[in-house]
């Protein structure tokens, strides 16, 4: 059973969506993806969400085979719904909304050829519910303080967890064993095809520079060709700094938090370049408010960097990726993007990531990341913690 609170945030989240499908000129929207379902439920399943412009939601169920309730129907496959919804008393959709950017092309056609609907009559949900999704609920940000709060009590113990000759695989485990005994869920959703992570990245030495096929601030060649993502067996020697970027997924909703470890005393440019991030943050916290472009923000941090004389080192080496942050949400890399393309501008309760990195060659990451809450005249603070590099022996 959900509580009172959630299923009042449910309803207010269903007929913000239904609104906006209607404004949009379409009949209906059909949402098959996780996290679109648990969006609009509260659960996941396997099947297809209906919720018509006009009329109550449908849930059209292929597993569980055992979930029952009110307008939820059990179906083996999607030829079965046009019959459902006339016998329910619904219209056949003229124009519907589907998850175009996500949904196989053979799923898409047969739910198409079921509804008896054409091109162009198909609009794109997936764009539609990212952009929804970007505004938080109060409920959805009280999840977000929770998460952050886990979040914090990992990082607390990572110290503790260092062992002179370990490898930065080994580090990283140790921290994924704190976080699910902190109770981390153990994955995190990513948006995009192609895209396999485990619970973070922790990425040490010279590791920071390898390029990722991955659409990440920073890269990692990884344990393996097959996941080119993260650390990658190196020996943690004096001299190394280490950048631990592990997700805070305890609970539905992420917060996103890195911060840098030493092995030993680093270089005074790694030193320097680390607090031109936390620089880039103040600023930011000064700069973010409601209609702020995303883009002025982007800027912002380019000529923080410009002016500290490290540009070559910002967001990469090898590959420099041309963003500073990212929203957040139930998946990690949700709208808007803070990057010199973004047409979009914050909003009140928009939670945002922002990740100002330096990758200093033989030496490693360096730069903080925190999650932001907007607020009606700035930006709160979700990930609060310690921000220097905390040194660990040699």
């Amino acid at each position: 059973m959900f509580d009172l609170k959630l299923s009042e945030d449910l309803k207010m989240r269903m007929l913000r969506v239904q609104n906006a499908v209607r404004e949009s000129g379409y009949d209906g929207i059909v949402l098959t993806t996780d996290v679109n379902i648990f969006y609009l439920t509260g659960l996941v399943f396997t099947g297809y969400l209906y919720l018509p412009s006009d009329n109550e939601p449908l849930w059209f169920v292929k597993r569980p085979c055992n979930l029952s309730g009110e307008r939820i129907f059990i179906v083996h496959k999607p030829e079965m719904i046009p019959e459902i919804l006339v016998s329910q008393g619904y219209t056949l959709p003229s124009r519907v909304l589907l998850e175009t950017d996500v949904m196989p092309f053979n799923e898409c056609t047969r739910l198409m050829a079921a509804l008896k609907i054409e091109m162009p009559a198909v609009g794109n949900a997936s764009v539609l519910m990212r952009r929804l999704r970007m505004v938080k609920t109060g409920w959805e940000i009280e999840q977000f303080r929770k998460s952050a709060l886990g979040h914090v009590a990992t990082y607390s113990k990572i110290p503790s967890l260092y062992r002179k000759g370990m490898t930065d695989a080994r580090f990283q485990a140790e921290i994924e064993h704190v976080m699910r005994m902190n109770g981390s869920i153990g994955v995190f959703r990513f948006y995009g095809s192609g895209t396999d992570i485990f619970m973070g990245s922790l990425l040490a030495g010279a590791n920071a520079e390898a390029a990722s096929p991955f659409d990440f601030a920073l890269g990692g060649a990884g344990l393996t060709t097959s996941c080119p993502i993260g650390a990658n067996g190196t020996v943690l020697r004096e001299g190394m700094a280490v950048m631990v970027d592990m997700v805070g997924n305890y609970t539905d909703y992420l917060t996103d938090m890195t911060r840098v470890y030493s092995i030993g005393r680093l270089p005074e440019l790694a030193y320097k370049a680390h607090q031109t991030s936390i620089d880039i943050h103040a600023a930011f916290m000064e700069a973010a408010r409601p209609a702020v472009s995303c883009a002025s923000l982007y800027e912002l941090a380019v000529s923080i960097v410009d002016k500290a004389g490290l540009a070559p080192y910002f967001m990469g080496t090898v590959q420099q990726a041309k963003f500073v942050g990212h929203g957040i949400g139930i998946e990690i890399n949700e709208p808007p993007v803070l990057t010199p393309r973004s047409k979009e501008a914050l909003a009140k309760n928009m939670t945002i990531a922002l990740e100002p990195k330096f990758v200093i060659p033989a030496v490693g990451a360096v730069g903080i990341e925190n999650s932001y809450l907007v607020t009606d005249d700035g930006v709160e603070k979700l990930t609060v913690f310690p921000e220097e590099i905390i040194e660990l022996p040699a």
